[in-house]
């Protein structure tokens, strides 16, 4: 990809690399807890739980051996559950397989991991020859092309710009390129080591990242939402169980939608509805 200066980028992005405490490990595991917890989280929010969460659960071995209860406990305060049940699986298919996958495909193969996982950990873990595509590099790649682009187009660019034999570094300094310069509403172009071969330089509008395929839009309003209804029901649960008749006063909620939500997590197998009691399963 000829709009890229590799060298330039790496210049740039090597010594200002964002001090993450998950960029110290190549353990897959402790990889693979990161991503999963910085889907839809600040980074803020997400290191001091990615800490506690390893210390709970430094191996597979020992996520898989504790309850799904016990892991959403731990989860609590991140959100959005699914993903803890997700990680709790994983570790269970790991601990079946007796060793961590490490190709795309088996990768794929386990519960809730996307190609997005599952390349961050082959380049991040195993320091394969794997281009990433987040959020921030989907907008550097938009803006550098300047147009919109679709999930293929947005993976293609990215593995014709990959540096061989050094993803590990290319695929951080660019998700820190996207995060810290080339940042939505208010990049920073003349500070950018790709200015010079971006289509888009300058901050004119139409914002090509605007609509391409892996630039994420902002979240719905959170207050008043079903999710924070649901994470008052999760976040009484930890703390014992529940009676159905008391879920639509923890939630804040009438008592259909109440009903509605509490069957969904019960769905979800998140929550387990025991007689007249929820509580979290075991």
């Amino acid at each position: 990809m000829g709009v890229v200066d590799q060298g330039a980028l790496l210049r740039w992005g090597v010594p200002r690399l964002r001090d993450l405490p998950w960029r110290h490990t190549r353990d897959p595991w402790a990889v693979l807890v990161s991503e999963v917890m910085l889907q839809q989280t600040q980074v803020p929010r997400v290191i001091p739980k990615w800490h506690a969460f390893l210390d709970a659960y430094p191996t597979p071995s020992a996520c898989a051996a504790a309850s799904l209860g016990e892991v959403l406990r731990h989860w609590q305060g991140l959100g959005y559950p699914r993903r803890a049940r997700n990680l709790h699986a994983c570790a269970a298919a790991v601990e079946a397989a007796g060793a961590f996958p490490d190709t795309l495909d088996e990768l794929l193969a386990l519960p809730g991991i996307g190609p997005y996982i599952a390349r961050t950990i082959l380049t991040f873990a195993f320091e394969r020859d794997v281009a990433v595509v987040d959020t921030n590099i989907a907008r550097v790649y938009a803006r550098l092309l300047g147009r919109r682009l679709t999930p293929k187009e947005v993976q293609t660019a990215a593995d014709d710009a990959l540096v061989h034999g050094d993803s590990w570094a290319w695929n951080q300094c660019l998700m820190d390129l996207g995060a810290v310069l080339c940042r939505p509403g208010t990049p920073r172009c003349h500070e950018c080591p790709l200015a010079s071969g971006c289509a888009w330089r300058g901050g004119s509008e139409p914002d090509p990242a605007t609509g391409s395929a892996g630039v994420s839009t902002p979240q719905g309003r959170f207050d008043g939402s079903d999710r924070q209804a649901r994470g008052r029901l999760m976040q009484a649960l930890t703390v014992g169980a529940v009676g159905v008749s008391a879920a639509a006063e923890v939630m804040a909620r009438d008592a259909t939608t109440s009903a509605r939500l509490v069957d969904d997590l019960c769905r979800e197998g998140l929550v387990v509805r025991d007689r007249d009691a929820l509580r979290l399963p075991g």
